[in-house]
């Protein structure tokens, strides 16, 4: 009977043991591209605001103010600026910047007069390439 139970013990018992242990140490993320990414959905807000039609203004430059209000992922953000005449693919102005703060400063520039134009934000992130948002307005430049 005490031969039986050590044999029992050896196999069984003490082979679901080590697979236990073995599993329990594995736990605890991706690597090699199989793990996810969490992070907050960004938040941006621009000024002039987003969806906001703005009056014509008699000035060359025209300041846009980018800024995250969520939480900042960890590899920080990109940051697209176009402007386009309104119906137009043809842009007057690009920018693109990398950030890690929460206000980012603009000026647009070469705006054609009397023409209604749109600019165009993409704030996208760094870290999870899915975590994008696009924001747009319209202004005019007087003669």
């Amino acid at each position: 009977m005490i031969f039986m139970k050590g044999v029992l013990l050896k196999l069984f018992i003490v082979p679901a043991i080590i697979l236990g242990i073995g599993s329990c140490g594995d736990k605890g993320g991706g690597g090699g591209g199989g793990g996810t990414t969490t992070e907050a959905n960004l938040v941006v807000t621009l000024n002039p605001p987003a969806g906001s039609t703005q009056p014509a203004a008699p000035q060359v430059d025209f300041p846009l103010t980018v800024s995250i209000t969520s939480t900042m992922p960890t590899q920080g953000v990109t940051i697209d600026v176009k402007a386009a005449p309104d119906g137009s693919a043809t842009n007057f102005f690009t920018e693109s910047r990398s950030s890690t703060a929460a206000n980012n400063n603009f000026t647009i520039t070469g705006t054609p007069t009397g023409v209604v134009c749109v600019t165009t934000v993409t704030v996208t992130s760094k870290t999870k390439a899915t975590n994008t948002v696009t924001l747009s307005y319209r202004y005019t430049r007087k003669p």
